[in-house]
């Protein structure tokens, strides 16, 4: 079994009491313009109108070569973590990039892939029966923007 993991509530709040990002720089505040804007931390998409942040995160413990940072979207205001066995609202596009990470947060080569988006829930359980594997990541497949992480359950 998998369970879809949001960023921790405690990221999460930080970021939207204006702590710094992962670049050291206040998240920008904006207005959804609706689907698209999919919040990494109740894990559904950002409401047209709702205020939101732009920020760079990167969703690894600590700075290291294979601890990507990049730009997501999330909440301007608190909200529910989301999460759970059941594929998110926020993975409605066609395809995702799908990379499986080591306990010690290195990337597992061989692992990589760009997945149809209903398949996620088996690659992702094929990935994590490998017991080299920690957990897995969901990125964009167009931009390579993190989603979301999936751990065992």
């Amino acid at each position: 079994m998998i369970h879809f993991t949001p960023i921790p509530t405690a990221i999460a709040r930080a970021y939207q009491s204006g702590a710094p990002d992962a670049n050291g720089q206040t998240p920008e505040r904006h207005i959804s313009d609706g689907p698209g804007t999919p919040c990494r931390h109740c894990l559904q998409n950002i409401p047209k109108g709702a205020a939101m942040l732009i920020l760079a995160h990167r969703p690894f413990p600590s700075p290291q070569p294979y601890a990507e940072l990049g730009p997501i979207f999330l909440c301007a205001d608190p909200c529910e973590a989301g999460g759970g066995a059941e594929l998110p609202e926020i993975l409605a596009s066609p395809e995702y990039i799908i990379r499986a990470y080591t306990p010690d947060n290195r990337i597992l080569y061989g692992t990589g892939a760009v997945v149809p988006t209903a398949t996620i829930p088996a690659e992702a359980e094929a990935r994590l029966s490998d017991p080299r594997v920690a957990y897995v990541h969901i990125r964009s497949a167009r931009n390579n923007c993190y989603q979301v992480r999936i751990d065992r359950s």
